[in-house]
C-alpha cells in the first residue's frame, strides 16, 4: 500500500513538471523513455528465451 502511495506521489510530481515544461522538452523526454522501455522489453524477452531453453 505504501508503494502505491509513493508511486502516485511521484506521478503527481512528474505530471506537474511536464505541465510547466515546453512541449518539445516533454515530447523529447517521452521519446527517450519509450526507447528505453522498448530496449528493456527486447532484452527481457531475449533473456527469458535463453534461460527457458536451458531448463
Amino acid at each position: 500500500m505504501l508503494f502505491l502511495v509513493v508511486a502516485l506521489l511521484l506521478l503527481g510530481v512528474v505530471l506537474g513538471a511536464v505541465a510547466h515544461a515546453p512541449l518539445t522538452v516533454s515530447v523529447a523526454a517521452g521519446l527517450v523513455i519509450a526507447l528505453w522501455l522498448g530496449i528493456f522489453a527486447v532484452r527481457e524477452r531475449h533473456g527469458r528465451r535463453r534461460s527457458t531453453s536451458a531448463h
